[in-house]
């Protein structure tokens, strides 16, 4: 029987698009998998109730009868009425097919404003990688801005305006009022005065957070009075005048797993933290002035906490951002300032080193200021950051910069000047775990291809390219003929002189072609062969004695951990995961037979100032404790894993770091050098845990 599209969609009223009545001034609302309900009058609003019903794209359409205007801001009063947050997506359609774009989450809870730019933005434009949480109370009332929204730089005309909640699984309910566009600037206001004069987010409230320097001062005073002496070495530190016959770090397998031994002969499972140094509190203020209360003047005593840096770099960590070079400020050494006076500095070195002993830690991880552990019962490693003028490879991800050329002549040159300078002054000294080289290489990018970016990088290059002509030699070698390597790539090369040609668009690997994939990995080998041997035969004459920590990768290719893990000591891959199996490929890394080292893990949540919560968010500072101990926990009892290391001592500022803008929650302490009182607790307990473990 044939049933006609009215009937269908009488039954079946959440599957078509239907027209609810005109709204105000004609306005038309278009429902797709939405039920519409009575209009309510919420808060003295009137507001309709809209049921969104499981599908891929629920959503209410809005169309005004004329184009509203495309300045300003979009504003509309929406409510949750489910007892949890939901995903909102907004789509403004413009003139001549634009669009701005942006996600929301909205909270359960009372009605508020919800404000779209009507423009595209990020919290980038304002210097940071994270904007403000929402929502916030301006002007007395309760406002959820739109902090990235993407699309046309500006619309000419509003057409309409769609409201959906991406997949549900379960209806979900909103009330939502009538949208349209208004003049105002809503994206300043919720920047403006955002930090106070401690470096602190001024609308939320924390227990560590400080409101006066007599406060600052007194959980200090308190804090003082927990730690007591200076603890001593902890049993499995560095050495304290006994060392074995090795003398030095150095790793054993024993039994089927992987150890640490340090200089005494004894395990030594590396419990580290990153960047302890008093100077991560800068941040950019010039020409962002209106974003900071309370800020110190540039003379007197805190003419010390101000300096210029330049932070404008062709990387992906720099796309986009603003505000990022000229005057900066150092809130956290200003605050270390306000607790002792002029010896702020050599204070906090000694309350640094008792925490981090008191908590259980016994590694100073990268970017920290070794001199805290020099001597002092913790050991501490050093960074071969290798800088010249040598060619690079782009690999189209390139976050921290290009990949360096090791085929270039100019980067062994380079690489013996940064190891020869890294190994300065250190060769003898016992404390030292071992050298980092450089930090994140784009060995890949992100992507189901993405483990190939560097082999089309290397074809992509300039004639001249020392790895490209390294790789199409070696493609040479393999094919003799470049016809035969056009028929094995399923490509139209004839002559090699095609290959050699700047952005070269060298083919992705396939079923149909396997070849390439094979071409591809042993490049990928050869590359990285090529980088940590020169590294390390150079760490090899300048320092005999300390261990190659490998590279601290992030994004990788199997090709590069298997080069890194014949070349090093120890393999150092930067986890971001809820576990440490979760972030590598432990059954491969076992396979290479080689000690593990979790050069950086963190967890992070937006409860406690800076805005960001980091690549793990956790829902609030007591997940983050569980997340640690969790995480902990797997890593050392991992046959592999030697150690893990926290990133990072203190939070980020508020306004974003001088790097990048990175402007996370994942300290140990607060900018105001007050330690997180309950995750520390939970730090410490699962330290002690992993400590005790034979």
């Amino acid at each position: 029987m044939r049933t006609s599209a009215a009937l269908v969609c009488l039954i079946l009223s959440i599957a078509c698009r239907a027209e609810s009545p005109a709204g105000a001034a004609g306005l038309q609302v278009g429902l797709s998998h939405v039920r519409a309900g009575a209009e309510e009058q919420v808060a003295g609003e009137t507001m309709r109730r809209y049921t969104f019903e499981p599908s891929a794209q629920p959503n209410v359409r809005f169309s005004p009868a004329r184009p509203w205007p495309g300045e300003g801001e979009l504003r509309v009063s929406v409510q949750n009425a489910m007892p949890w947050a939901v995903t909102l997506s907004i789509d403004i359609e413009g003139a001549a097919g634009a669009h701005l774009k942006a996600t929301v989450g909205l909270p359960a809870g009372p009605p508020q404003t919800l404000v779209v730019p009507l423009h595209a933005t990020s919290p980038r434009a304002f210097g940071m990688q994270a904007g403000p949480p929402m929502p916030v109370q301006l002007g007395g009332q309760r406002v959820l801005l739109a902090t990235t929204v993407e699309g046309a730089p500006s619309l000419q005309a509003i057409r309409a305006v769609q409201l959906s909640i991406p997949a549900p699984q379960a209806a979900q309910v909103l009330l939502v009022g009538t949208p349209g566009a208004a003049a105002g600037d809503t994206l300043h206001d919720v920047y403006a005065g955002i930090v106070d004069r401690y470096g602190q987010y001024t609308r939320g409230q924390w227990p560590e957070k400080v409101h006066s320097d007599a406060a600052l001062r007194s959980a200090h005073v308190r804090e003082r009075a927990q730690l007591g002496g200076t603890p001593g070495d902890r049993g499995d530190g560095p050495p304290d005048g006994q060392t074995s016959a090795a003398g030095w770090f150095h790793t054993r397998k024993l039994r089927g797993r992987w150890q640490l031994v340090a200089p005494d002969g004894h395990p030594f499972f590396s419990l580290g933290v990153n960047a302890v140094a008093p100077d991560g509190g800068r941040s950019y203020v010039q020409g962002r002035e209106w974003m900071f209360t309370g800020r110190p003047p540039a003379t007197g005593a805190w003419q010390a906490f101000y300096g210029e840096d330049d932070s404008r770099r062709d990387t992906g960590a720099a796309g986009g951002l603003t505000y990022n070079h000229g005057r900066w400020f150092d809130f956290y050494a200003a605050n270390l300032y306000r607790v002792d006076g002029v010896r702020w500095r050599e204070a906090w070195r000694e309350r640094t080193r008792q925490r981090l002993l008191a908590w259980g830690f016994n590694t100073l991880g990268d970017w920290s200021d070794e001199t805290i552990a020099r001597g002092h019962g913790l050991a501490y490693t050093r960074s071969i950051n290798i800088a010249g003028d040598y060619a690079n490879v782009a690999t189209g991800y390139d976050w921290w910069g290009r990949m360096p050329d090791p085929f270039d002549p100019h980067f062994a040159a380079a690489t013996e000047r940064a190891v020869a300078k890294a190994a300065e002054g250190v060769r003898e000294d016992r404390w030292l775990l071992g050298y980092f080289a450089d930090n994140e290489l784009a060995w890949a990018s992100p992507g189901a291809q993405g483990r190939w970016a560097l082999a089309l990088g290397t074809l992509r290059g300039e004639p001249r390219s020392p790895a490209k002509q390294a790789f199409i030699a070696m493609l040479m070698r393999k094919y003799g003929d470049a016809l035969r390597l056009g028929v094995a790539w399923g490509i139209g090369v004839t002559r090699w002189e095609a290959l050699e040609q700047a952005g070269f668009q060298a083919p992705l690997p396939s079923e149909a072609h396997q070849a390439i994939a094979q071409d591809y990995s042993a490049w990928l080998r050869a590359y990285a062969d090529r980088y940590f041997r020169t590294v390390a035969q150079a760490l090899r004459r300048h320092d005999p004695h300390h261990l190659f920590l490998g590279g601290r990768f992030a994004v990788r290719t199997p090709e590069a951990v298997a080069a890194c893990a014949q070349w090093c000591d120890v393999v150092s891959i930067n986890v971001y995961a809820d576990l440490p199996q979760h972030g590598m490929d432990l059954v491969a890394l076992h396979q290479l037979d080689k000690p593990v080292l979790v050069s950086e893990f963190s967890f992070g949540s937006i409860d406690r100032g800076p805005f960001g919560a980091g690549p793990v968010a956790v829902w609030n500072e007591a997940r983050r404790g569980e997340a640690y101990a969790r995480f902990l926990a797997a890593a050392a009892t991992d046959p592999a894993i030697v150690g893990a290391h926290w990133f990072q001592y203190a939070d980020e500022p508020v306004s974003g770091r001088l790097l990048d803008g990175e402007n996370a929650h994942f300290g140990l302490i607060g900018i105001t050098d007050i330690p997180f009182a309950a995750f520390v607790r939970t730090v410490r307990n699962a330290n002690a845990s992993v400590r005790k473990t034979p």
